[in-house]
């Protein structure tokens, strides 16, 4: 039989905790816009507060694990790229400046030279 490549949650107390996360996260939108008759910072507080214990929460199920490792992996790839130096960056931004100057030069060579072969020649319209 095939391996699937789809990752499903599959214990039980790992879905309870994206279960309890997503109560977490929910239950930080309602208390902001519950609290409106309160001061912004208890708001914000409230909200801050459960957005908080929602990641937390998260962080500590499977799902929250392969996260944090597919970023700290991530982060070491970024680390491996080699960047290009001033110089280079110039220099290739130079050429790209270049290509496409010639490029519309050449698009407009073309454009009248049709327009010189098909009105003035084959249709024999003036201007």
């Amino acid at each position: 039989m095939a391996s699937s490549d789809v990752q499903t949650v599959g214990k039980t107390a790992d879905r309870l905790k994206l279960g309890v996360s997503g109560l977490l996260l929910l239950g930080a939108f309602v208390a902001y816009y519950g609290l409106s008759n309160q001061e912004v910072w208890m708001r914000w507080a409230a909200f801050v507060l459960g957005l908080a214990a929602a990641v937390a929460t998260f962080m500590v199920s499977d799902s929250g694990k392969t996260f944090v490792a597919y970023v700290r992996e991530s982060v070491r790839e970024v680390k491996k790229v080699v960047w290009p130096t001033r110089n280079e960056t110039l220099q290739m931004t130079l050429y790209v400046f270049v290509f496409v100057f010639l490029m519309a030069l050449f698009l407009w060579l073309t454009d009248k030279t049709l327009e010189w072969l098909l009105y003035d020649l084959i249709l024999g319209w003036t201007k």
